[in-house]
């Protein structure tokens, strides 16, 4: 969502400032900032809470116009008018009977849910969450302002390691969908399954994405051991792995050469390069 935010604002020559925990990658930073926004940062201690209390602060005090993703309609309806759509014509005629995700602001879970549940009611729809911060599987009800935002912290949130997945509050449209009553299930997904099937993606069949596509796909695993034979699961996957490169999904990622490496370079005399001892 900021990377699209930051592209927009860019075309339009609107000036962007984005609020961010301290804990989120350095890559996100960076690359707001080489797309022309603002990047002010907030005490990790204050969690999502934090980021989004800055941002109405800001927008108070200098009267800019806040996005308010987590609440914003638009958001929602964006992906009921494309994504939705476009799931709907790539399965036009073909059986589609489980739609996983997860949930950062919400709008890709409500805008493709209730589009799914009028006019696919026959496909079941999983959400997945963190294993550390089961707020969905809890059953207690997020804290909220009248306008809708989170008025505290969920208390079965703890942190975890899905960056733009599931803040330390359940965003009001995710819990629209949850008011709803139209999720068939909710899965929980630990942090070490999330990284194993991000880097199992990316080696084995080239597809780059970070830690919350993932966790997105682990729950797509189970749920493909569980269900009946020939059936159809849709995944999403709503990163890239290039957010990630500082996180620990790349700790054992080795900068300089491999002993294997090194092997193969000594394999032939030329152009070999020696690390210095």
């Amino acid at each position: 969502v900021y990377k699209r935010q930051a592209m927009v604002c860019a075309q339009k020559g609107y000036p962007l400032v984005v609020t961010m925990a301290e804990t989120f990658s350095i890559e996100r930073r960076r690359l707001m900032r080489f797309l022309g926004a603002k990047v002010v940062l907030t005490p990790a201690a204050e969690r999502g809470i934090g980021m989004v209390n800055k941002a109405i602060e800001l927008a108070e005090a200098h009267g800019w116009f806040l996005t308010r993703q987590f609440e914003n309609e638009a958001n929602a309806d964006t992906h009921s008018r494309t994504t939705a759509r476009e799931i709907m014509a790539d399965f036009e005629g073909e059986p589609l009977d489980y739609w996983v995700t997860g949930f950062g602001t919400g709008g890709t879970l409500k805008g493709v849910a209730r589009v799914l549940a009028k006019e696919r009611p026959d496909t079941k729809i999983i959400v997945c969450e963190p294993e550390d911060a089961p707020m969905l599987s809890s059953g207690i009800k997020q804290e909220r302002k009248a306008d809708g935002s989170p008025a505290a912290a969920h208390p079965a949130f703890k942190p975890h390691p899905m960056q733009g997945w599931s803040p330390d509050f359940i965003p009001k449209l995710t819990g629209d969908v949850v008011d709803m009553g139209i999720i068939d299930r909710i899965l929980t997904i630990g942090g070490a399954d999330a990284m194993h099937w991000s880097k199992q993606l990316a080696q084995k069949e080239g597809i780059f994405v970070g830690i919350t596509a993932g966790a997105t796909f682990a729950g797509a695993l189970r749920i493909c051991r569980e269900a009946p034979r020939g059936a159809t699961v849709l995944c999403m996957l709503p990163d890239t792995g290039e957010r990630y490169l500082s996180t620990p999904l790349f700790a054992d990622i080795a900068v300089d050469m491999t002993n294997e490496e090194l092997e193969i370079s000594r394999s032939t005399p030329g152009f070999r390069f020696e690390p210095a001892v």
